[in-house]
């Protein structure tokens, strides 16, 4: 798949500098004891994503970078139970800051498409260790999430040589 102009502008200029969790919150509500819950196996999982932002900062003068910040998140949830707020029994959610170096200025439309398509790819490694780690520290049920396949979004060759379009998040 071809990146359009605007993507291809960002992935040029952009490289990443960090990712790091910014907002954890993980619980059971009410009585929910998963350790002794009799019906464990029958609880839905429900999961979030969402881009919730991305902001430019000026660091001393010296760097620009691009924060992007997605929130993820994972919910046992009891579907017998009519009202939605009350069918929640544990979740686990988190807010994760991809940091990006600029190397020029990008438009509005660049960064919104990066933002929405590759920031995702970045962050995923490390919030599918978290919520694993964290159903075994809290003995929820484990989720096993999938390994994310990327998109090779560079130019193609002019002579033609297709790059492959099947790499995957741990290459």
């Amino acid at each position: 798949m071809t990146a359009s102009p605007e993507l291809q502008q960002a992935i040029d200029s952009l490289k990443i500098r960090d990712v790091y969790l910014r907002e954890l919150d993980a619980r059971c509500l009410g009585d929910f004891d998963p350790k002794y819950a009799a019906d464990l196996d029958k609880l839905l999982v429900q999961q979030m994503h969402l881009v919730r932002q991305s902001q430019i900062v000026e660091l001393d003068g010296e760097a620009r970078l691009l924060r992007i910040f997605v929130r993820l998140g994972a919910r046992w949830v009891d579907a017998k139970e009519p009202d939605e707020a009350s069918s929640i029994r544990a979740l686990v959610e988190s807010e994760f800051i991809a940091e990006y170096e600029m190397d020029g200025a990008l438009e509005e439309d660049a960064i919104n498409e990066f933002s929405l398509q590759n920031a995702s790819y970045h962050i995923w490694p490390y919030w599918r260790e978290l919520l694993s780690s964290q159903c075994v520290r809290m003995n929820l049920p484990k989720v096993m999430l999938p390994m994310v396949q990327l998109a090779h979004n560079r130019h193609q060759e002019e002579s033609g040589k297709a790059e492959s379009s099947d790499e995957t998040a741990g290459q």
